[in-house]
Order: C-alpha cells, then structure tokens, then sequence
C-alpha cells in the first residue's frame, strides 16, 4: 500500500519496535509484525496486533511495572 504519512513510499512486510506509554509506564515491546514504510519508515500494525500490543501494555499497567522491554507474542 502506498504509505499515507510521507505519500511516496511502499508498504511492505517487516518487524518494528513499538513504544507504549501510559502516565508513568513504558513498555518496549520489539519485533512487532508491521507494513513498514520503505521511504520514511512509517508502520502500520494490523487490528489484531495491534490489540495484542494493547493487552501487553495493560498487562505491565496491572503488575505496576515502570519500565520493561518484552519480545512481541502473539
């Protein structure tokens, strides 16, 4: 798919490292299957990772983790 942020640039398959901050709490969450710009880097993740990525933010929410950096699991 054409990328809608830098509107030059082709999707294509890839991994990326999402970022998910709430008040206080980071999670890092690496390797996240994405469509990844191939001009300006850009992603876009499905609605069901997306979803997942959600779940493991609130999970660390729950544990009262500060910080923590986790491989993606589907």
């Amino acid at each position: 798919m054409k990328c809608v942020i830098c509107k030059n640039g082709e999707t294509h398959h890839g991994h990326v490292t999402v970022t998910v901050e709430r008040e206080q709490l980071i999670v890092i969450i690496k390797d996240v299957p994405a469509e990844v710009c191939s001009n300006c880097g850009e992603y876009y993740l499905s609605e069901p990772i997306a979803k997942t990525v959600l779940t493991q933010g609130e999970e660390a929410v729950k544990k009262g983790i500060e910080v923590e950096i986790r491989r993606f699991a589907a």
